[in-house]
């Protein structure tokens, strides 16, 4: 968020209209008149782009926009009411090209409700320049008889707009998705059909090597005076092989000496060749593509042998694969020369661009669907507080047996819920909270959760034994102890008819770090151990609890590289032993698990 005190405007790092004050003092004045202007008018304008960033600002952010640092998304500094508002009339001017404005938004401001009259409209720039929106800011202090063209802001009919408008974003990306397939799939067959012709071809090629080599022993029967006609096509055929070796695009074949020996008709579209240039040095020869390491690397091949591959643009804007290999003479195996090939790769650079795009939409899309989750999580808590605040006073005044008994059945829905809309913030959470690695105390740890459980462990008598190999372990603190406190609570939760004894146990294993925690518990019948770490995976519905606890400790151990496994058998307990790398990416999952 732009931050800027009272009739004080930032922009870009100085004031507002600021910038090279003394060398255009014009500037200086039209900024110091607009800053009046929205000031004795109590307005805020705000210039953004099309992507809703803003660019510039007039007037008092604090009445009108949310505090937020690090956001110049004008969408998300808004109220709700002020956002559905501001989407649907964006939507309709970067349509129409023409300015609409909305009166009666009612926002909150401090302890006040007050109504703000929304205006946007294009700003007339420069033809090829990107278009501007300025979006204007007013509190409705009076509240007048508005005209034919003042529309009044209803909330349901904008929040159905700010729907349909979404849709049709998201279908407009499908769309596009579709398309981007559809030519991947034309691609694909491309291929296929391309690679049966190259097999084709490799086939007519063997058959052809066969057939030279037929040739090579009848000529071997004949007298010696053609012994130096043999010799010429020894050598022929070291250039066939060669350059059947390679791809039949474009070819250069370069010799020791880095003078051009021959090439094939394809290769005049990437350098400007003539049959008069063969017995040139290629550093004379002008290229079409910008590959300033031609020369080094051919270099590189005939010293070292090996094959050097890289993609290179044209000057057209064409892209290629150019792969730069050894000539090799098959006679008596040695390198003389190099062969520079040519594949065209413009479609496949431009199906990768294109994928890239569509990718970077999606995880835009993603993000918004993780925020909507959040949200309708935290949205459905408050009036569902509301709800069990009313029933708690409905507990204490109805005295009617046939009503307690539905109150009963209310209460028992109403937790459920809650703990529904729990389980839902919490794997969103999961799925998108980051966290850094620390040292992790793990004696601290547990003595922070015997804390928490202090009621549990005295009611049943819990036993907590520690065998710390380990004192420390690089993990994060937050997750650690919520996957302590949850094995730790299951195994007081479900124990047998012993006290409850809990071992908990940490050592090294290799480069893995072993974190075992084992209970003398109820157990699990081997046919379910797979099912506990289900998302809601309960195996006994009559003992409290909402069935994500290790659903969510698998997952943060997952998220970390390591690998959680549980060894159970009934009526004699359960060990759940965690494998933990020592050197592994930070964790990137967060949830609290009690």
């Amino acid at each position: 968020m732009i931050k800027a005190e009272p009739h004080h405007v930032i922009a870009n790092g100085a004031p507002a209209g600021g910038m090279n004050n003394a060398k255009n003092p014009s500037n200086s004045l039209a900024e110091a008149v607009n800053a009046a202007l929205v000031n004795d008018l109590d307005t805020l304008v705000v210039c953004i782009d099309e992507n809703q960033h803003v660019v510039k600002f007039y007037g008092d952010t604090t009445k009108y926009l949310l505090q937020k640092n690090f956001n110049s998304n004008l969408s998300e500094l808004l109220p709700k009411p002020l956002a559905v508002a501001f989407n649907t009339l964006s939507t309709s001017v970067l349509k129409t090209g023409k300015k609409a404005n909305l009166h009666s938004i009612k926002i909150r401001h401090h302890k006040d409700i007050i109504n703000v009259s929304l205006l946007v409209a294009p700003l007339i720039l420069k033809k090829g320049e990107p278009q501007l929106i300025m979006v204007t800011f007013r509190e409705d202090k009076v509240v007048a008889r508005q005209g034919a063209e003042d529309a009044v802001f209803d909330e349901k009919i904008y929040h159905d707009q700010y729907t349909i408008n979404i849709e049709e974003e998201l279908k407009e990306a499908k769309e596009k998705l579709r398309s981007v397939y559809e030519q991947l799939d034309a691609s694909n067959q491309s291929m296929q059909s391309f690679n049966e012709e190259l097999t084709s071809a490799n086939e007519e090629m063997q058959s052809t090597n066969e057939e030279m080599q037929s040739i090579n022993e009848e000529l071997d029967t004949i007298n010696s005076s053609y012994q130096l006609k043999n010799k010429e096509l020894l050598e022929i055929n070291d250039d066939l092989n060669n350059y059947f070796r390679s791809n039949v695009n474009g070819q250069l074949i370069i010799d020791n000496d880095l003078v051009l020996v021959k090439f094939s008709p394809g290769t005049t579209k990437q350098v400007n060749l003539l049959e008069s240039d063969i017995g040139r040095p290629i550093s004379h020869i002008t290229t079409n593509i910008k590959f300033e390491t031609i020369i080094e690397d051919i270099r590189k091949v005939i010293t070292d042998g090996i094959i050097i591959t890289k993609e290179v643009e044209t000057n057209n804007g064409k892209w290629y694969q150019v792969m730069t290999m050894p000539y090799i003479q098959m006679a008596d195996n040695k390198r003389n020369g190099a062969i520079i090939t040519f594949n065209d790769i413009s479609e496949l650079k431009k199906t990768q661009s294109e994928l890239d795009k569509k990718n970077q939409s999606l995880l835009r899309i993603n993000a918004d669907l993780d925020n909507f989750t959040h949200t309708a999580s935290h949205d459905l808590l408050a009036p569902l507080g509301n709800i069990e605040v009313s029933i708690g006073v409905m507990n204490r005044k109805v005295t009617d047996p046939d009503l307690g008994k539905f109150l009963t059945i209310i209460n028992s829905s109403v937790k459920k819920f809650r703990a529904l809309i729990n389980g839902i913030a919490t794997i969103a959470k999961l799925e998108s909270d980051m966290i850094a690695l620390e040292l992790v105390d793990v004696e601290e740890a547990i003595n922070n959760i015997e804390w928490s459980l202090d009621d549990k462990i005295k009611s049943s008598g819990a036993l907590i034994i520690r065998d710390l190999e380990l004192k420390s372990i690089l993990f994060s603190k937050k997750n650690l102890r919520s996957i302590l406190y949850n094995l730790i609570s299951n195994g007081i939760k479900f124990h047998g008819d012993d006290r409850p004894v809990i071992n908990i146990r940490t050592a090294r294993e290799g480069d893995s770090v072993i974190l075992s925690v084992q209970d003398n518990g109820i157990g699990i019948p081997k046919q379910h151990l797979d099912k506990i770490f289900d998302m809601y995976g309960r195996l006994h519905q009559d003992i409290e609890g909402h069935g994500i606890g290790l659903y969510l400790a698998k997952k943060i151990v997952d998220a970390a590289g390591g690998n959680i496994i549980v060894e159970s058998e009934p009526g004699k307990g359960s060990k759940f032993i965690i494998h933990l790398k020592t050197e592994h990416e930070p964790a990137t999952v967060t949830a609290s698990l009690n």
